[in-house]
C-alpha cells in the first residue's frame, strides 16, 4: 500500500452570534477547520483534523508514495518538520485512521484496549457572569454532565472564583469542578504579563477549599520551579502541559514531577503515539493523563482514543458552553456531533480506525479552499 495524495480541506464556519473564548483577545467570528485525507492506492482514505496545517504543503512530498503503515517512520519525519515548521499532527492521525481500517479495529484497541467510554466533563470556553455561570453549570448536569471546567481570567480572578464558588453551592459535592486559569501559553501578540507565583499559591488555596479537582495550567511553562512550588503548597491536583513543544518537554516535567494531571493534546501538541507513550509513563509514576481536547470533533476524536486506550483518563474534555460553543458549531464538519450517554460517558466509536463520518455536504459549503 502506498500513500498516492493527501488533500487537506479548508473549512470556514461562520459565527453569528460571535464566541468570546476566555483566551482570546478578540470575539471569534468564524471558526477554522483543515480536514486531512490520506489516500492510497488500496482506496482506503484516513481522516485527520485539529490544527491548521498551514505551510504543509511544501513537505507534502516526503508522505507521498510510503506505506502509511510504517506509522514510527512519518511521527519521526513529523517531528523533523516541527523544528522548522508547524505542528502537523492531524497527518498522524489520518495515518492511524488508516492503520484501524486495515486492521480492522478501532485506534484506542491498538493503543492499548484499556476501555470504550470515559467520563466526559463539560469544558467551557466564556468568561460569563455568575449567574450565567451557574445556570449554564445546572442544564450542563440535567444533560447529563457530572464535572465541568470553569475559565478564569487572570484579569479577573474574584469573578472568576465567584462563579466556582456559586456553582459549588447550587450543584453540590456530588459534581465535579475543574478550573483553567490559563497561564502557560498565549496567543499570538498575548504579551501581558502572567500572575506570580504567590498570586497563583493564594488563588489554588481558596480553590482547594470549594472542593475543586484540579486547576490547570497555573503558570507559564517555563516556570517549573513555580509550579514545584505550587504543588508543595496544596493537596489540590495540578493539571497542564497541553501545548508543550515536544516529547522531550513532557519527559523533562514528568522527570521534574511538576503535575499531577498531564494533558498533551494529540492532535496540537505532540502527536498521539508520543501522547500514547508520555500517558503510560505518567500512569506508571502514579499521575494521571487526560488530553486537552478543545478541537473540533475529528480532534476530539483522535485524543479519545488515545485516552481510552491508555486508560488513564479520570475525565475526559468535551469541549461545550452554549450557546456560543455548541457541538453544532464545533462538528459542522460530521454526519453527527459527538454527544455523551446517558451516565455522562463519551464513547470509542466501534468503527475501525478513528470512526469519524463526514458531512460531505457541510464541507462543501463551507470549504475556503
Amino acid at each position: 500500500m502506498k500513500v498516492t495524495n493527501i488533500k487537506l480541506d479548508r473549512l470556514r464556519l461562520d459565527l453569528d452570534p460571535p464566541f468570546r473564548a476566555a483566551w482570546d483577545p478578540e470575539p471569534r467570528t468564524f471558526f477554522d477547520a483543515t480536514i486531512v485525507r490520506v489516500e492510497t492506492d488500496e482506496g482506503i482514505v484516513g481522516i485527520g483534523s485539529g490544527d491548521t496545517m498551514d505551510g504543509f504543503e511544501a513537505f507534502a512530498h516526503l508522505f507521498i508514495g510510503t506505506d502509511p503503515m510504517q506509522i514510527m517512520r512519518h511521527i519521526r519525519a513529523i517531528e523533523t518538520i516541527n523544528f522548522h515548521a508547524g505542528r502537523f499532527w492531524p497527518l498522524e492521525a489520518a495515518l492511524w485512521d488508516i492503520v484501524g481500517k486495515v486492521t480492522g479495529v478501532p485506534v484506542a484497541t491498538l493503543f492499548g484496549d484499556s476501555t470504550m467510554r470515559v467520563p466526559a466533563y463539560a469544558s467551557t470556553g466564556e468568561l460569563k457572569s455568575v449567574e450565567d455561570r451557574v445556570e449554564s453549570a445546572v442544564a450542563a448536569r440535567e444533560q447529563g454532565f457530572r464535572a465541568m471546567k470553569i475559565r478564569i481570567d487572570r484579569d479577573g480572578l474574584e469573578r472568576g472564583i465567584a462563579a466556582v464558588a456559586a456553582v459549588r453551592e447550587k450543584l453540590g459535592p456530588d459534581f465535579q469542578v475543574m478550573v483553567d486559569l490559563n497561564q502557560s501559553w498565549r496567543m499570538a501578540g498575548d504579551v501581558a504579563p502572567a500572575l506570580d507565583v504567590k498570586s497563583v499559591v493564594k488563588t489554588v488555596a481558596r480553590l482547594e477549599e470549594l472542593g475543586v479537582y484540579w486547576v490547570e495550567e497555573p503558570l507559564p511553562y517555563t516556570d517549573v520551579e513555580g509550579l514545584k512550588e505550587l504543588r508543595k503548597s496544596s493537596s489540590l491536583r495540578i493539571a497542564g502541559g497541553e501545548m508543550l513543544p515536544s516529547f522531550n518537554d513532557v519527559l523533562s516535567y514528568l522527570d521534574n514531577d511538576v503535575l499531577d494531571i498531564y494533558q498533551m493534546d494529540c492532535v496540537l501538541a505532540i502527536g498521539m503515539h508520543r501522547s500514547r507513550v508520555a500517558a503510560e509513563l505518567a500512569q506508571h509514576r502514579n499521575r494521571q493523563f487526560t488530553p486537552h481536547s478543545w478541537t473540533n470533533g475529528i480532534g476530539v476524536l483522535a485524543n479519545l482514543h488515545v485516552a481510552a486506550g491508555v486508560g488513564a483518563a479520570p475525565y475526559f474534555e468535551f469541549p461545550y458552553d452554549p450557546e456560543g460553543w455548541a457541538v453544532q458549531r464545533r462538528d459542522f464538519m460530521l454526519a453527527e456531533p459527538l454527544w455523551i450517554d446517558a451516565e455522562g460517558y463519551i464513547n470509542v466509536p466501534d468503527q475501525p480506525g478513528l470512526g469519524v463520518e463526514l458531512d460531505e455536504d457541510a464541507v462543501e459549503k463551507w470549504r475556503v479552499s
